[in-house]
């Protein structure tokens, strides 16, 4: 009998989403539609595609790459092309892996995406049903690629203290969470939204808790490179997890997509580190995996070397704005501390803010757009259970963010019955 007539029985259970559209993403759609029909101005607090941001990409520097006949010539590798691991090494050497202690090209497997990365990894350490834990707030990609994949997602919260004003992992419900089906930990350093690092101390309690427990830990380091305060104890918190002694099986992912601002060219990595032997059999199972999909093509592989070495410049425009448009969120919650609070974020693109005072009935996100044409993300698409949180993006065009939150928090003043930043959910 053909699909289309057997209804969705004929489809998997892995697939099996909610694919409407929620009546916030219709909000959304609808102020667009009436913003370009109007010529009216839509603040949308949301933009994260650094390419579509302003910044200064040097066109004929990224795209000469592209061009190396070497490309032309079938060599496949699968576990990527030795020249752009030896370039990723370089990149974790500037970081302070230093040789020795840090990563060789050899401990590298290359793939098409962070997602891809997760794929191979949940492939690798799960049958189909057993669980990875993974932090909330949190991007909810995740639970897509866990489907996916037949594995079982179960979080853990990061929770945010009000008094030292810091983002925490509750190490107690960690350890809580974990069951007989368990296989790996995940952290995302530094967290997205939160821009949490984890630091030192909490580092080194889970590499204890995942030895003691007989876990692997996987480490997504997308937006290392983008710290939004400067100094010593940062560059401390924010160290690479390749650093150091490794007691535990280790995975760390990263990609082009943040670290060279370069979404679309489709360049990833997975780095293996920990005790030898669990480490070589990872590895000898990664490189199967990679081997039947084969999917990173020749031309990205052989520009890798040179976007790599040339990342810094858009860094440093990326960075700068981030951390312009931090400080400038910085500067309205002391202007503003009866409307609103942003949350204490270490590094990243985002910022996790609560604001007070809407009216009860329906979701403040959705409000915004509808009512005043502000587009921020509403804290539960991240995870978050309190009233009141939004995220917004810290890449968009200078000035806009500050300009948007001050329309926000100006009409949300009126908007209705004053409630807590940290009151749950009815």
């Amino acid at each position: 009998m053909p699909l289309y007539d057997r209804g969705v029985s004929g489809f998997s259970k892995r697939t099996g989403w909610d694919t409407g559209e929620s009546s916030y993403a219709a909000a959304v759609r609808e102020a667009r539609v009436a913003a370009q029909r109007s010529g009216e101005r839509l603040w949308d607090l949301t933009v994260s595609n650094p390419t579509k941001c302003g910044f200064d990409y040097d066109a004929e520097a990224l795209l000469r790459p592209l061009m190396d006949a070497r490309a032309l010539v079938y060599e496949p590798d699968p576990r990527g092309m030795m020249g752009a691991r030896e370039a990723v090494a370089r990149y974790y050497a500037g970081h302070g892996a230093g040789s020795g202690e840090g990563i060789s090209p050899d401990d590298l497997v290359l793939t098409t995406s962070t997602s891809e990365g997760y794929s191979f990894l949940f492939r690798l350490l799960c049958d189909a049903g057993d669980e990875v834990l993974v932090p909330q707030p949190s991007y909810p990609l995740f639970d897509f690629l866990a489907d996916l994949d037949d594995v079982q997602l179960k979080s853990y919260p990061l929770f945010y203290d009000p008094g030292d004003r810091r983002w925490w992992i509750d190490r107690a419900q960690l350890e809580a969470a974990i069951g007989p089906r368990t296989r790996a930990v995940m952290v995302v350093h530094p967290n997205n939204p939160t821009g949490h690092w984890t630091g030192a101390g909490e580092r080194a309690w889970l590499e204890e808790m995942c030895a003691r427990r007989g876990l692997a830990l996987i480490v997504d380091e997308v937006f290392l490179d983008y710290p939004l305060n400067e100094g010593p104890l940062s560059a401390e918190m924010g160290k690479s997890f390749v650093t150091g002694e490794h007691s535990v099986l280790t995975f760390v992912l990263s990609g082009l997509s943040k670290i060279a601002g370069l979404p679309q060219m489709k360049a990833a990595w997975i780095a293996a580190l920990g005790p030898e032997e669990a480490r070589r059999e990872a590895l000898a199972r990664l490189e199967v995996v990679a081997d039947t999909f084969l999917s990173m093509s020749a031309p990205i592989q052989l520009a890798m070397v040179s976007w790599l070495e040339g990342c810094g410049r858009l860094q440093g425009q990326i960075r700068a704005r981030a951390q312009a448009n931090y400080a400038a969120l910085k500067r309205l919650e002391t202007e503003h501390p009866e409307s609103m609070q942003v949350l204490e974020a270490d590094a990243g693109w985002s910022a996790v803010v609560g604001l007070r005072g809407w009216p009860r009935e329906g979701d403040l996100a959705e409000w915004l757009v509808r009512e005043r044409g502000v587009v921020v993300h509403p804290g539960g698409f991240y995870g978050m259970g309190e009233r009141g949180r939004v995220v917004v993006s810290l890449i968009g065009p200078a000035g806009e963010l500050e300009e948007g939150m001050q329309r926000a928090i100006g009409e949300i003043s009126t908007g209705g019955k004053v409630r807590g930043l940290h009151e749950p959910e009815e």
